[in-house]
């Protein structure tokens, strides 16, 4: 059975789409699958078990990546598509089933749920992430065995929903003090390219045996890594996607997003947020997304993310 799968340029929705690669990996365990997706998270699907080639997709002037994508794919009788970019391609390719993400799914409901629509799935399967074992061994080589791991990813693609770097360290000396839920934890501070200062501001502040694991390596690399620790606590991101999707506790803080999409999926993860949303938070006379220089998660306060992790590693003890 050959199946092309049609996915995002983003790490975060990249992630949310694997559920659809997992639903596959159970129901058609003998396919190949054809990956299409942004040269970002090409890495977060090497590992994948059913993987018969992927094509990254780099965006170009007037759709020309779709053209080459065309122009790569039409060769092939495809026993399924599934298309989450609703691109031509998928129309215009010899099919037995088309699976496209179009105007009759409801974008209000969660990215995860939005993506079992496409396939009309009764149940929602969760995101997972595969690993090749060159990925498991650099992130072996960057967390090694030795004691719990509390992961750390204190930066975000947007300064805005941004917590402050002061409250994170906080949190994580009251998670990893004496008495504290994780107490003497390692502590792994992640990072994207780009990302690093903010990052560093939090691995400067935590204590001896902290693991610098900022901007080391693709995207497939740092997944591979935050699988190894036992808890994530960050900002919305796709790490934070990726943490929830290895099946660690995983706690996301959330101001301007939306939380109803795009939590951190999972019965093991859960997230706090502002009491403002998104709409509110921006409501501001002179707001511009680009030339914004501060968080906008200041009203999130320590102690309410205390309260939810403390709520979280009860749930887990009791389940």
């Amino acid at each position: 059975m050959k199946i092309l799968f049609i996915t995002s340029s983003r790490i975060g929705d990249a992630v949310l789409s694997s559920g659809l690669l997992n639903h596959i990996e159970q129901t058609w365990p003998d396919a190949k699958v054809t990956i299409a997706c942004g040269p970002l998270v090409v890495s977060l699907f090497e590992g994948y078990s059913l993987l018969d080639a992927i094509l990254p997709l780099k965006k170009e002037k007037h759709n020309k990546h779709w053209i080459k994508l065309w122009k790569q794919v039409i060769g092939t009788r495809w026993d399924m598509v599934i298309d989450l970019r609703d691109s031509a391609v998928s129309r215009l390719i010899r099919a037995d089933q088309r699976f496209i993400f179009c105007a009759h799914i409801d974008k209000a409901q969660h990215k995860a749920v939005q993506n079992a629509a496409v396939m009309k799935l009764a149940d929602v399967p969760a995101p997972k992430l595969w690993f090749s074992d060159t990925q498991k061994d650099k992130a072996l080589e960057l967390i090694p065995d030795g004691g719990p791991v509390l992961g750390v990813g204190p930066t975000a693609n947007w300064i805005g929903k941004t917590w402050p770097a002061d409250r994170f360290i906080e949190v994580v000396k009251f998670m990893t003090a004496e008495g504290g839920v994780m107490e003497g934890a390692r502590v792994a501070v992640f990072g994207a390219p780009g990302e690093e200062e903010g990052a560093y501001e939090v691995y400067n502040a935590m204590p001896e045996g902290r693991l610098d694991l900022i901007a080391k390596g693709l995207p497939g690399d740092a997944a591979a890594s935050i699988a190894r620790c036992d808890f994530y606590l960050g900002n919305d991101s796709g790490l934070m996607h990726c943490a929830a999707a290895a099946g660690i506790l995983t706690m996301g803080v959330f101001g301007p997003s939306y939380p109803h999409i795009y939590a951190p999926y999972g019965g093991d993860a859960d997230f706090a947020r502002t009491p403002e949303t998104f709409d509110e938070l921006i409501d501001f006379d002179g707001y511009n997304p680009k030339t914004l220089g501060h968080t906008l998660m200041t009203s999130l306060s320590v102690e309410s993310v205390k309260t939810k992790i403390r709520e979280l590693f009860e749930k887990k003890k009791a389940a």
